[in-house]
This record gives structure tokens, sequence and C-alpha cells, in this order.
């Protein structure tokens, strides 16, 4: 019976482990195709014209200045949407809500997590770009400030989730010894139980802008899709397009092999490196989070 138990052990042990190592095989094989696309477009293409300010494929002009900036653009918004609506958010569940609201809004945040960013981007269309149109007395209500609008909506269920389970996970004697230091119950939650989760609620915001970085649907179809460089404060209401909306609605019609095929696959390549930089930051903040505390309960 032993040895039963053993020789399974040891199957589950070693089918973990390829699934583990199958999947960082796949994430370097994505990057390894990616470079072999991308980067010929370093060679087919001038840098200048590569790193230039006006992306017009058609007359060869493929510079991907206003795609970044665009992407860039949109995920700063979407974050000043997202941080401080997701942070409070979790804060309330966490600390302030009874027991029977907590047990309905966490399954309702873990369900809008998973809802359909197509959908989202329908709704976008119809009902937040005409309203920012008329109430801001805009051209048209597909700009910049709608995708990040939308897009903050995508992240804050990411950031509520993993920063309601930081705080959580905060040791009750944090909260008990402050209040009985006589400090109030707002002062022990904002003094004491979110700098003790400072480091989860940072893995929670990483994780949730990495989202909107890489979000394509959403954006495509509500930010106007227009390649113009933001050079002013006006920019979220202007339409921008992002590098994400400029791979999927180019790269069905473009020839395989052309210059214009080649820059594509470096955009994804850059869009790729950004978003592994920010699961990497964001690992290193939860490793470090979990150290911390291994320190503490020892």
């Amino acid at each position: 019976m032993s040895k039963k138990l053993k020789s399974s052990e040891v199957i589950i042990t070693r089918g973990i482990q390829l699934s583990g190592f199958s999947s960082i095989l796949f994430v370097l094989m994505i990057l390894f195709f990616l470079l072999y696309e991308g980067i010929p477009a370093l060679f087919t293409v001038p840098l200048d014209d590569l790193f230039s300010s006006r992306w017009y494929p058609i007359e060869e002009y493929y510079g991907i200045i206003p795609l970044l900036l665009g992407s860039l653009v949109v995920t700063l918004g979407a974050s000043m949407v997202a941080v401080p609506f997701g942070i409070l958010t979790a804060v309330y569940i966490s600390e302030i809500a009874p027991a029977w609201l907590k047990e309905i809004l966490k399954p309702l945040v873990e369900l809008l997590a998973g809802f359909p960013s197509v959908v989202l981007g329908f709704l976008g269309i119809l009902v937040v770009s005409p309203f920012l149109r008329d109430v801001l007395h805009l051209p048209t209500g597909l700009t910049a400030l709608t995708g990040s609008l939308l897009l903050g909506g995508i992240a804050i269920p990411t950031i509520v989730s993993i920063s309601e389970d930081a705080l959580n996970n905060v040791p009750e004697t944090y909260r008990q010894g402050s209040l009985a230091l006589g400090l109030t119950r707002w002062q022990t939650i904002w003094g004491v139980t979110v700098p003790a989760a400072r480091s989860g609620i940072l893995t929670a915001i990483m994780l949730g802008l990495g989202r909107t970085i890489g979000e394509t649907m959403t954006v495509m179809m509500v930010t106007g899709n227009a390649p113009i460089l933001p050079n002013s404060l006006k920019v979220l209401f202007m339409p921008i397009r992002t590098m994400t909306a400029t791979i999927a609605s180019e790269m069905g019609e473009v020839a395989t092999g052309s210059p214009h095929y080649h820059v594509l696959f470096f955009i994804a390549m850059v869009l790729f490196l950004f978003t592994l930089a920010v699961n990497i930051i964001a690992s290193k903040i939860s490793f470090s989070r979990m150290k911390r505390s291994e320190r503490i309960l020892s």
C-alpha cells in the first residue's frame, strides 16, 4: 500500500513539475517566435522611420511612437480610475462591510473579473461614448478618456480581489494593538492595516495594470483608432490608437514577410516585453512580501 502511495505521489509530483516547465517553455517559444518575426523590422525599416511620429503603412510610414504613447496614455488613465476605486472597495469589503455583505460582494467582484471585454466595449459604444460626447461637448465620444474609463473598469476587479486578500492576511493583532493604543477605527485602517498590506496592494495594482496594457477589444472599439501623436494635455479628449488595437486590426490584412508584417510583430514584441516586465515586478513585490511575513512570524 505504501509503495502505491509513493508511486502515485511521484507521478503527481512529476506531473506538477512538467506543467511548470511546460508553461515556461511556452512563454519562451512565444518570445522566440516574436523575436524571429519582429527583429527583421530593425533591418527592413530604417530606425528613424520606425521610431518616428507617423503611422501610415499604405505609404510605408511605420512610426510606432503614436501607438506606444497611445497605450501609455490609456494605461495611465485607467490607473487613475482603477487604483483609488479598487483600493477603497477592497478596504470596504475587508474592514467595514458586515459578514453577510462580504459574502455577496466578494463573489460579485470575482464575477466581474470574467466579464467579456467585447461586451464592455459594446456598452462603451452605446452608452459611455455618447454620454461623454454630450456632457463634455466633444466632436466624438470615441476618445482616450472613454478607453481609460472602460479599462479602469476591467482592472478594478483584479485590484479589489488581490488587495482584499492582502488586507485579510494582516494579523488581527495589528488591529487590536492599534485600537488598544487609543486609535480610532479609521486611523487603524489607514495608519496600520493598509500600510501593513502595502506590498500586496502594490502587487494588485501591477497585475491590474498589466491586464490593461494587453487589453485589445475594448480599446479597439472605443478609442477611435486614430494614430495621432498625443502632444498636449487634451490628449484624453482625442481619438488615439494603441499597440494592441493596431495588431488586431491590421494583422489579418498584411502580406506575410512584408515590412508591415515584421513591424506588427515588432510592436507585439515590445508589448510582450512591457507585460513581462510588469509581471516580473509584481512577482518581486509578492516574493518580498512573503519573505517579510515569514520574518514577522518567526
